[in-house]
């Protein structure tokens, strides 16, 4: 059998996000019955609740969070920075536990971004960085995209999994 894919779970439909929404990508049925996929969401596996206030990083990027030189703050200006450390944490012991050979985070996530998250004024503007779980998958070795990228690579995977 292949490697498994560990995927933002909000990708695969679950209501997860924030505001109990999900991202759903439908191109991902196919993959389903073809490898095995395991849905993460480190915001969730930390503690947080949904529906929960939006969050965001402040002063910094998800690397700054866990050098403990930023937090992740709430619109309500919650402090969420525990509950995101330790999803992230939780995250990578599935990676490592599961050894995937590719992990597809959500795009801007202040924990799964992988290029752009948003800039902590919660006005929708993003900047350069990435999420917490993002960084700490990243400093660990693995094999990271976002769901851009992983709709560009998705015809490859599946001609790979029917040889």
């Amino acid at each position: 059998m292949r490697a498994p894919i560990l995927i933002s779970a909000c990708l695969l439909g679950m209501p997860c996000r924030y505001d109990g929404s999900s991202k759903p990508l439908p191109q991902l049925v196919p993959l389903l019955t073809r490898r095995l996929v395991v849905p993460v969401c480190p915001e969730i596996q930390g503690g947080l609740k949904v529906p929960r206030s939006p969050a965001e990083i402040s002063e910094g990027d998800g690397e700054s969070v866990l050098e403990g030189k930023a937090r992740v703050i709430s619109r309500d200006g919650d402090d969420y920075t525990e509950p995101f450390l330790k999803g992230a944490v939780k995250v990578l012991q599935i990676a490592k536990e599961l050894n995937p050979g590719l992990i597809v985070l959500k795009s801007n996530s202040p924990s799964c971004g992988l290029r752009e998250i948003y800039d902590g004024s919660f006005t929708g503007t993003l900047k350069a960085g990435r999420g917490v779980t993002a960084v700490l998958l990243a400093q660990a070795g693995f094999q990271l995209c976002d769901e851009n990228q992983f709709l560009k690579i998705l015809p490859q995977i599946l001609t790979e999994d029917n040889s």
